[in-house]
């Protein structure tokens, strides 16, 4: 299951598990200013677990656009406006094989609700050749792989329309999202020791 990060204790858990799967792979923090929304996944147990992170696309300029050229893609290039980033895609270790299709659902479920029809990101190439062989994900390479803030990242375009349009095509997509309260978390005492 997945929902929109709307509170404080939220916005701490979804810090807590990007950052850790960050050090755990060795990349650079980066905390971004300007946010569209934030996703956690939660397991039905309510441990918080996952986290994908959108923010605005602004094309020609900017860090994502040194690494590949995202602006001359044409769907990209079309109608930048309906184009968003996806950024700190994270699922703490222990979840990565059971929760990658609610991370997922979540970004696609974004994406609908919030008009997107595509979304660039980096991404680590393990993880890239998982969404493209295990869920078949829509998504385009921009350019090769390259060394960007401690690892090797593939410049990818998602087509989130075609995935949200043709929700039967792709087994794993689930709109389980919260409509209320969520259970209790269990990592709250943990993580309350952490700040």
């Amino acid at each position: 299951m997945f929902k929109q990060v709307d509170n404080e204790m939220e916005l701490a858990l979804f810090n807590f598990i990007w950052m850790t799967a960050w050090r755990e792979k060795g990349f650079e923090f980066e905390f971004s200013t300007r946010v569209l929304g934030r996703y956690v996944v939660i397991t039905p147990q309510g441990e918080y677990v996952g986290s994908a992170e959108f923010k605005p696309y602004a094309p020609g300029g900017g860090p994502l656009e040194e690494i590949a050229p995202f602006a001359f893609h044409p769907n990209v290039a079309a109608d930048p406006s309906r184009v968003a980033e996806i950024d700190k895609i994270a699922l703490l270790k222990e979840w990565r094989g059971d929760y990658t299709s609610e991370l997922l659902s979540s970004a696609v479920h974004f994406a609908q609700e919030y008009g997107y029809h595509y979304f660039v990101s980096l991404l680590e190439p393990v993880f890239y050749r998982a969404l493209r062989i295990t869920y078949r994900v829509p998504m385009e390479k921009v350019g090769p792989a390259k060394f960007y803030k401690g690892d090797q990242v593939v410049p990818v375009v998602f087509d989130m329309k075609r995935m949200y349009e043709n929700p039967s095509q792709y087994e794993w997509l689930s709109f389980r999202e919260f409509a209320m309260r969520p259970p209790e978390c269990s990592a709250l005492p943990t993580l309350s020791s952490l700040l």
